[in-house]
């Protein structure tokens, strides 16, 4: 939303003589407690549901009673406040989080919109396994019949399912159906001689693509002719591929409609699946792998197609860019609670959003719905040393990423070397070579398997790790020198020549800082040694100039 719009909507809520279930003010003047954020959170957002509205609004800055506007210092930095989203969706169901969080800077003073969306159709949102919802003004459990309501919308109907009235068989692709009996032939091999016998209706209907004869949503969506599209409508059956440069600008591009079963494979065909050499340790020959597994392009597209939210009206999109990345793109929340609940979860997820079309791309052999597509994608990067695949979950969008190339060739050789890793330690593994950011389990896990060293947020690998792979020098500079070596640097500096400025100490220290460490925090961290020197009485400040204190 812009600015203007963001003005109107807050004078629309402060006009309200009271807050209602989809919107609370806060003052929040300086903080506000983080768990009644997250329960708040989870009460909006199911009540926003149950009334059918799109949004709830958390604000800041407000007087709850008088609803004037008082001002919000709320985490005034704004990284710390953009990190508020995830800290919110590592703790609620499908890591639902904030739409967005708005920051007005109003002449009576700041104040903070927090959008909140509604929990998506079927899935209560609960915070920290409570669920929670509204009783006018009150925070409260949310009740048994709220939840049952909520969890009985995923039942009205199965959009994929829906009968496109008017539809009939010359209204879908020869070609697609003869590419999906040969698909169901792979599927079923018992039912070979069968399948030849049935004529296409018949054929659909045992494909689970029809229902009764009649052609469904599903059916234009997989085997629809391009020019029977309208059938689904205001859905749409698009899938857009585009081509960038190493700057981020589009070079080529091209639209893709139904019918799916047969575009999937035109579009694969347009990904430059180049090959990729690297050096493996010890040797001069290189091995030579394509930079994108078949599979997984085939497994993130149909993923993208079987679950794709088509009530919101988007499309699907798979970016290429010429530095070795691929990311797809589909409208909708990921259904399953996490991407770990998928890949570490004994069972299939019990939840889909367009079962339907889920199960008749099974049938069809486009998809499997036994919860191994993702984890074998995982794996398959995992074998080449590649970057695991990287996953940007949203309330209206899933995206994820393909690496297809080597980023670190050091990590790289040290997963190489380790190979009784479990999958889950590599995905830590991962994100400490990505410089993500850990939670307090993962960092947990990760220590107490010594895989890794030093303070949040700057981790690196381990003595033991290093000394496993024989990457000691990678080590010592990940660690870094210590502080006593700093300090004593900075004292014999000024020893030597009595006097020194910041920039001097920075030019003697920086490269021997950890390389964990940005520029900037690398700086940081010596300012803040001057200033333990400082305290202690050893060096003092006379304008820009640090000195010896002459009781030393």
């Amino acid at each position: 939303m812009k600015a203007p719009d963001l003005i109107t909507k807050l004078h629309e809520l402060r006009n309200m003589k009271s807050e209602n279930e989809v919107f609370e003010f806060k003052e929040a003047k300086n903080d506000y407690a983080f768990e009644k954020i997250g329960k708040y959170f989870s009460a909006l957002a199911n009540e926003a549901n149950l009334k059918s509205i799109k949004s709830a609004w958390l604000v800041f800055g407000v007087h709850d009673k008088t609803h004037q506007i008082v001002g919000s210092n709320y985490r005034a930095d704004a990284r710390s406040l953009e990190s508020l989203k995830k800290e919110i969706a590592d703790k609620t169901t499908n890591r639902i989080t904030f739409v967005d969080i708005h920051e007005l800077a109003l002449p009576e003073g700041r104040v903070l919109m927090f959008q909140i969306p509604a929990a998506p159709k079927g899935i209560p949102i609960a915070w920290e396994g409570h669920y929670y919802g509204r009783d006018g003004e009150s925070l409260s459990p949310l009740n048994l019949e709220e939840i049952e309501r909520i969890r009985s919308h995923s039942a009205e109907k199965d959009w994929g399912a829906g009968i496109c009235h008017g539809a009939t068989l010359d209204d879908l692709s020869p070609d697609a159906i003869q590419k999906a009996r040969v698909a169901f032939k792979t599927k079923n091999p018992k039912l070979v001689d069968d399948i030849d016998g049935w004529d296409d209706l018949t054929f659909l209907n045992k494909a689970k693509v029809c229902i009764k004869g009649k052609i469904t949503r599903t059916a234009i969506i997989l085997l629809g002719k391009e020019e029977s599209e309208h059938f689904i409508s205001p859905a749409t059956c698009k899938i857009s591929w585009v081509l960038k440069d190493r700057d981020n600008i589009e070079k080529d591009y091209q639209h893709f409609s139904c019918p799916l079963i047969l575009t999937t494979e035109a579009v694969f065909n347009k990904i430059r699946n180049l090959k990729y050499r690297y050096l493996p340790d010890g040797t001069l020959f290189p091995d030579e792998v394509d930079q994108y597994e078949p599979y997984i392009i085939r497994e993130a597209l149909n993923n993208c197609i079987a679950h794709q939210d088509y009530l919101l009206g988007g499309k699907i999109t798979v970016v290429e860019r010429e530095d070795g990345y691929l990311t797809f793109s589909n409208a909708g929340a990921f259904i399953p609670h996490s991407i770990n609940e998928v890949l570490f979860s004994d069972a299939p997820s019990p939840y889909y959003r367009n079962k339907f079309l889920a199960d008749a791309m099974v049938n069809l052999n486009m998809i499997d719905t036994i919860g191994s597509g993702i984890k074998r994608m995982f794996l398959l990067q995992r074998k080449k040393y590649f970057p695991l695949p990287e996953y940007e979950l949203k309330p209206d969008q899933v995206k994820v990423t393909i690496v297809g190339k080597v980023l670190d060739m050091s990590y790289a050789r040290k997963i190489a070397t380790l190979p009784d890793l479990r999958l889950e330690e590599i995905i830590l593994l991962d994100k400490v070579a990505k410089h993500h950011s850990l939670a307090a389990e993962e960092i947990k896990l990760l220590k107490g398997k010594g895989l890794i060293e030093g303070r949040k947020p700057n981790f690196h690998i381990s003595a033991t790790v290093a000394k496993a792979t024989g990457d000691r020098s990678a080590y010592i500079r990940q660690r870094g020198i210590d502080d006593d070596y700093c300090r004593k640097v900075i004292v014999d500096y000024l020893n030597e020549f009595e006097e020194g400025k910041k920039v001097d100490f920075e030019r003697v220290l920086l490269d021997k800082l950890p390389d964990v460490l940005d520029e900037e925090q690398k700086k940081n961290k010596i300012k803040n040694i001057l200033q333990q020197l400082k305290s202690k009485g050893i060096i003092y400040p006379e304008g820009k100039v640090w000195k010896m204190s002459t009781s030393n």
